[in-house]
This record gives structure tokens, sequence and C-alpha cells, in this order.
């Protein structure tokens, strides 16, 4: 695909449409970015209609309106940044190698994550407002093979609350120190004002070391693009590097420290989301035959030690997505350090497991049958491994061997109602694993917890939480509806739900905010769902082409409330010219 990116000059007039004239950054006193809100009885945003003449489907819609406790409110997007831009000597989304120095293409130019060049990736993803310092900071990372992040700071006007980029702030966040970065998809903003980003998609360590040549690569693209962090030398690359939740804090001086969290286990992370107490964080898992996760720290606010577990579901119901109970396995007690130590050994598979090949979908005495990402396996931990270290490097495969369940499919966002006790798991899919069909590739060898009708346009799975911040059941409250494809290509009813991504809850009120990623609507929409009257609201549209990536609300920003939207990859011939973009949908006012 052909190489886009912004010009200065087309960059910086982008930027001075959105820039605020007043700010008031050295007010910022930092509090939970998803403060729970008091005195709320209301939220309602006025919908919008779903994209129809070719010009409303090549630039984004979006509400125009919400109603607090039935009062309306004027609200809009703004557009903070886009793939491409330049300031401070630094473009937007560029990847770097191991030197911190640019990547470039083979004609010279600039390597960026946009989802529309050449470069391996989808593009600008999950991007935190962090309040640090006394100022504004947005954080955003890119799912890339080569995951960057990059960081600037945000004027916020101090009588509209409108938020820019403040010029001559942007920087690129170092990863060097914990092998690079790889898919970074979703995220959250932590309690404590940090960014928890994610990396999804971790390479079979099995298939790479069954596949990989004398000079380390494999002939897969997706695992030898990011030897370009290395100036190109993949024998310097290990799948153990990549599958982990980085952390990103601002330092008092406004620089960022970024870790990798390796106690909180190695597998396809989409989204972790921590909980009130600041300890108990649920981990979702992107892909096929995957699980769900939970993590709970030693300490509050300190992520880098704890417990690992993972769900076993038991189906009690198979109507309308089904219904579970859940009982969590611990599978170890992790810290950062000593995981990474094993992982700065580059370690392989057959140091961890010994394997043997499955006969008619059983396996030989002594090796767990498991059914995973990697299809049906038999597995024995080999004699003299510890296994917190097996569970830490294979998470999923550990988990499995456990007796956890390993059978969801696409398993995206997450988020909680802390009034009621509720988490939200959007399962993008429910198909494969999931299915009813004990003979099919996906259930041959391993438990078969789930046994649901398939359903390609996804669900919303609501989990009930107790006292102690464990969730203790899993049932479907909203599903996507599968049509025959029409002339727009359109396969899920356009009145519902398709592909339901990232999910947001506004804190103390009844709305829970979904993104899609979806092919099965033209347009992939943002929808508002009052979990209380199901009623289901259209409140953003992309242009065409575009993903709504890792909506985030935030309830108190210096006073002000936003939603972060992200349109990802678009079509070129859209508003945004094929490059991803960050923008705001606010501010509010909700009290």
């Amino acid at each position: 695909m052909k190489r886009t990116w912004l010009s200065i000059a087309a960059a910086t007039v982008l930027a001075a449409v959105f820039t605020g004239c007043g700010s008031d950054s050295d007010s910022v006193v930092a509090t939970n970015p998803q403060e729970t809100l008091s005195g709320v009885e209301s939220v309602a945003f006025a919908p919008i209609a779903t994209p129809s003449t070719e010009a409303e489907k090549l630039v984004h819609q979006n509400t125009k309106s919400v109603a607090i406790n039935g009062t309306a409110k004027s609200i809009d997007y703004s557009m903070i940044m886009a793939t491409g831009h330049v300031d401070n000597d630094e473009i937007f989304c560029q990847s770097k190698d191991q030197n911190d120095q640019p990547i470039t293409f083979a004609d010279g130019s600039p390597y960026i994550c946009n989802g529309t060049n050449d470069g391996v990736g989808s593009g600008l993803d999950f991007s935190s407002i962090l309040q640090a310092n006394g100022k504004l900071y947005m954080v955003s990372q890119f799912e890339c093979q080569i995951g960057s992040m990059y960081k600037f700071e945000l004027n916020q006007d101090s009588s509209t609350g409108a938020l820019s980029a403040k010029s001559g702030t942007l920087e690129y966040i170092s990863q060097k120190d914990d092998f690079g970065g790889f898919v970074h998809c979703a995220g959250q903003a932590t309690p404590w004002n940090s960014h928890l980003g994610s990396e999804e998609y971790e390479t079979n360590a099995k298939w790479v070391e069954e596949n990989a040549g004398a000079d380390g690569k494999t002939g897969d693209i997706y695992y030898d693009e990011t030897a370009k962090f290395f100036g190109g030398d993949a024998t310097k690359l290990n799948p153990y590097f990549y599958g982990w939740s980085p952390e990103v804090k601002i330092n008092l001086d406004g620089s960022a420290n970024y870790t990798k969290h390796y106690a909180m286990g190695r597998f396809s992370h989409e989204l972790s989301f921590v909980m009130p107490d600041e300890k108990t964080v649920y981990m979702s898992d992107d892909g096929t035959n995957v699980g769900l996760f939970m993590f709970v720290a030693d300490t509050a606010k300190d992520l880098s030690a704890g417990k690992l577990y993972a769900a076993k579901l038991t189906q009690t119901s198979a109507d309308n997505g089904g219904a579970f109970n859940l009982d969590w396995i611990e599978l170890a007690h992790l810290n950062d350090a000593a995981v990474k130590a094993e992982v700065s050994k580059m370690p392989k598979f057959s140091s961890l497991f010994d394997a043997v090949t499955p006969v008619d979908g059983s396996c030989e005495a002594g090796y767990s049958s498991i059914n995973t990402s990697w299809g049906h396996e038999c597995l024995k931990i080999k004699s003299g491994v510890d296994e917190s270290i097996v569970a830490a490097l294979e998470t999923r495969r550990y988990a499995a061997m456990k007796g956890a369940t390993t059978e969801l499919r696409k398993e995206e966002g997450i988020s909680y109602d802390p009034v009621r006790k509720k988490l939200y798991v959007a399962m993008s899919e429910v198909s494969k694993g999931m299915e009813s069909d004990p003979a099919s590739s996906y259930d041959i060898g391993g438990e078969n917890h789930i046994q649901l009708a398939k359903n390609n346009c996804g669900a919303i799975y609501e989990l009930s939480i107790n006292d102690n911040m464990v969730a203790t059941d899993m049932t479907s409250v909203l599903m996507g509806e599968p049509i025959t494809e029409d002339a727009n290509g359109n396969k899920c009813h356009l009145d519902k739900i398709s592909n339901p991504d990232n999910v947001t809850m506004i804190p103390g009120t009844n709305i829970l905010t979904i993104g899609e990623d979806t092919s099965s609507h033209e347009n992939n929409i943002i929808w508002a769902f009052n979990t209380q009257t199901k009623q289901l609201d259209r409140i953003f549209a992309t242009s065409r082409g575009a993903e709504t990536t890792s909506p985030f609300w935030y309830t108190n920003v210096n006073g002000w409330g936003y939603m972060t939207a992200v349109t990802q990859h678009p079509d070129e011939d859209t508003v945004e010219a094929g490059q991803s973009t960050i923008g705001i949908l606010g501010p509010v006012k909700f009290k």
C-alpha cells in the first residue's frame, strides 16, 4: 500500500485547528481518571443515524448533545493529533530501534505506524489522559509489530474545557530496556494516573523454535518484522520478549518511565483493567481459544508482584449467548524481576515442555491434553523446571493444563460499574471454541466447557463482582444479530452491535459505551448502552475503513469529562486521508 504521512505544514494546519487559547494546567490536581460520579441520576446522549450517503461515510459523525439529569448540554468531537504529525523533531508514530533511533523504509522514508502503509500493523490505538506534576499529558500507543509509544502535554482551556496538544512537547517513549514494544492494543488510565497498556498476539514459541532458520527468521512477516527493532538481526529476537502488560508513569521531571509487568503473565493482552481496590486486575486475551485472567497485586498501585489466576467457566445456560459460573484457579505468585531475568536468557519452548503428537484426539499417559490458540497439544512440564516460570511465560497453556477454560473467542475490552458491582467484557465473536461442536478442531482434546450457538456479530457479557473484587458469574446481556449481507457489505443488523471491541463505563451512571472493530458494518459505531433500560444508541461513527479503538471515559479532568476515541486506519479517500487520529468527545460537565 502507499506510504502516507503528514508533511510538517499539513500537520501544523490540522493541529492548529484544535489548539486551545487558554490553559489552567498549573492548577491540575491528580484525581482518579474514572472517579465515580455522584448525584447523576440520568445520562442520555442524542443518538445519530447510520451514515447513509457517500459523503457521510467518508467523515466521522458524532452526537452533539447529552442530557445530564434531564438538562441538555452541547458536546462535540475534536481531533487532538493524527499519525504523521511533526513536532519537537519527532514524528507521531514513527517506530524506533533498540538505540532509540528512527527506523526507515527501504526508500529512506519514515517507518510510521498508521495502519494504511507498508508498516506491519494497524496504527494508533489507546491514548490516555494523565494528570501529573500539575500538568496534563497524553500517552499514545501504536498497534504495530514494532510497538511504539509517544507522549505530549495537553492544553486545557479554562473556560471551555477544550483540549489541544501543546506545541514542542511530543516525545518518543523508550522501550529499549524491556526488549522493545509489540502490538500495543487497548489500555487504561489507572486510578493512580499511569498508562497501562498491552501487547497482544504473542507469537507461538513452539512454532518459532520449529521454523526459525540460522538467521533467526521464520518466514512469518508478523514475527520477522520485529527484527527491525534489532537492526534487522532476527537472531536477537525471542518470542518471550512479547505478550506482556506495559505501564508508563510520568516522573516528577515530566519524563516517562516505561516498564513491562512480567508478573501479570504472557498471553495476547487486549486490555488490563484495574479495579477500585487498586490491586485486582482483570485481563482479556484476544484471539481464538483464549482464557480470562485475573491478577491480584501484593500492594495497591504496584503491579510488579502478585498472584495470577485463570477462570474456569461452568455453563449454566446456552440461551442468548449463555450464562456461566466462574471459579478461579491460582497459577502462581510472580514478580517482575524474577520473570524478566528468565526472559533475558532467551528461553526456548523446549526448555519448558516435553511435547508429543496427539493421536486420534488424545495424549499418551503423563501428558496433559489441552486445546488453546495453538490447537490440540500434548504437553508435560520438563523435570526440574520452576512451574511459576512456566505460568508466566506460557500463561494460557499452563492455565489449560490446570483445568482453566481456554475456549473464548476474540475477548476484547473490559470496564466496571462500581455502583452495581458489575464487570463488562466484550466478546467480538461467539464462535469456534465457544460453539457447541465437540468434534470441531477447536474443542478436540480440550475441556469443552463452552457450548453455544454461533454468533459472528458478538456479545457483551456482564460479570457479578463480590466484596473481594472477585467475579463469580458471567451472563450475556447484549448480542449482535447476523443478517444476510446487504449491498453495502453489512453482515450484522445496523441497529445492533457488530463485533464489539472495547467498552468503557461512565462510572456512577447506567451508560456503558461500546466501540466496534468490524467489517460487518460499513462504518464502525460507538454505542451508548443503558445497562438498566437496555436502550442502545449510536453516538459516534468512524469514517469508512476505520475501527473505533479504545474509547475511554474520563469523568473528572480538572472538572471536565471526556471520552477519548481513536479512528484507526481509515480508508485513504476519507477526510483523514488514511491517517489514524486521536480525538475527544466532550467536554462535558457531569456535575
